[in-house]
């Protein structure tokens, strides 16, 4: 049942709760599902993160590239701590986390209000335990404007329902769910759509045929591979 507290008593137990939350979390805003809040993280090693866990933290590693061109390595390595239950409600939110650039603020430590690092960041790997679904580490690198990245980008197929194959009956065929693009930090799409407005039995949508932005360039060795099909019934099991 909730209480109502009154007069000074109620208001300096309001004042010592609020003192006892970290400061980003004392105000609802709508940065919270855009921005990764961290505090710096000094000790490796699975008994420091089995810790943090049970801290009701995860453990997470920010990459800082040596270059901006691709396949330069990592010059830095920055260990942080991360909310849990942030990062559970943000993955809740965006179904293209691992394809989605957010900022990054790191303060000095959990109940500080002082920013030692704020940036734009993508996650590029989550481990979760796979009987509990809890999240165990997150992976983020440098997304700075200007940096190429490579990024495994989920394919979604749009225009089923008018797609005219799948109107006479026909059924789709996915090949691929994803698709590995370079991209700079700047212009990477949550997501490769491939329009099936047009799409009739018999027709295939190859790699090359999907429109993207310009700046962004396939990592295929053959870009004639289709993505899917529309065949004329659904192939035997």
């Amino acid at each position: 049942m909730a209480q109502c507290l009154r007069g000074k008593g109620g208001a300096a137990a309001v004042g010592e709760a609020l003192r006892k939350v970290a400061p980003w979390r004392r105000a609802a805003s709508a940065s919270y599902h855009h921005t990764i809040q961290a505090v710096p993280r000094e000790t490796a090693g699975p008994r420091a993160a089995a810790r943090e866990r049970r801290n009701g933290n995860v453990p997470a590693v920010l990459l800082t590239l040596a270059g901006p061109g691709p396949g330069e390595g990592v010059a830095h390595r920055k260990l942080l701590t991360t909310d849990k239950k942030q990062l559970a409600e943000m993955l809740k939110q965006s179904p293209y986390f691992l394809s989605t650039p957010v900022r990054l603020q790191v303060r000095a430590g959990e109940r500080s209000t002082a920013v030692v690092h704020s940036g734009t960041v993508l996650p590029i790997k989550v481990q979760t335990d796979e009987s509990t679904g809890n999240i165990l580490n997150l992976v983020m690198v440098e997304a700075d404007e200007g940096t190429m990245l490579k990024v495994n980008l989920p394919v979604v197929f749009k225009g089923e329902d008018v797609c005219p194959g799948l109107k006479k009956g026909g059924f789709l065929q996915k090949i691929r769910t994803s698709l590995v693009y370079l991209c700079p930090a700047e212009h990477i799409p949550p997501k490769i759509e491939v329009d099936l407005t047009n799409v009739d039995i018999g027709d295939r949508v190859l790699m090359q045929d999907i429109p993207v932005h310009p700046s962004l360039k396939l990592l295929s060795k053959n870009e004639t591979m289709p993505v899917c099909k529309v065949l004329s019934s659904k192939p035997a099991e």
